[in-house]
């Protein structure tokens, strides 16, 4: 009997180690799931990150080539009102030979044209409210319609926006109402 003992704390000890084996091994399991878990957290986050900085960058892609032009732009709007300028004065306009006339229009649109299809939009505010952060005042005229107070009663100097952007304001004379 001795014999069966012997096996029987044998297969007891080997039983417990077993036991001690699997804890070691459940154990084990368990840090190895926490880390691929801490791992794969990490990895979509870094995914994230990166297509957050894909669209930014696109974003900043297209932003860039909006106001890419703005510089040459602005040196243009000069030109573009000494154009304005020249036909305005209708007595020297009228003088002039008409086939001129034709061809500085001709020239005149074209450049019109050109800035638009870039984002230039003309910004001639009459009769809106006077705004000063949209508008410079030049000078007050008194009005007698009291609906015509702080509104845009003449507009000096046209104003330009490029997508949006105001890169210069338009001149403007306001509405000053006295009963």
């Amino acid at each position: 009997m001795q014999k069966n003992e012997d096996e029987l704390d044998d297969s007891v000890v080997a039983e417990e180690h077993a036991g001690d084996e699997i804890k070691k091994l459940k154990e084990k399991l368990k840090i190895a799931l926490e880390e691929r878990q801490e791992y794969l957290t990490g990895w979509q986050r870094a995914k994230a990150d990166l297509i957050n900085a894909r669209k930014r960058d696109e974003e900043d892609r297209k932003s860039f080539s909006k106001f890419a032009n703005e510089q040459l732009i602005e040196e243009l709007l000069p030109v573009l009102e000494s154009f304005q300028m020249a036909m305005a004065n209708k007595e020297a306009w009228e003088k002039a030979d008409k086939n001129w006339r034709t061809g500085v229009e001709y020239i005149y649109s074209q450049l019109n044209k050109v800035l638009s299809e870039h984002g230039i939009i003309e910004l001639n505010p009459i009769n809106e409210k006077f705004d000063h952060a949209k508008h410079e005042a030049t000078g007050y005229e008194q009005v007698t319609d009291k609906s015509l107070e702080h509104s845009i009663i003449k507009v000096i100097q046209k104003g330009y926006s490029l997508n949006g952007k105001v890169l210069k304001v338009p001149k403007v004379v306001v509405g000053e109402y006295k009963a």
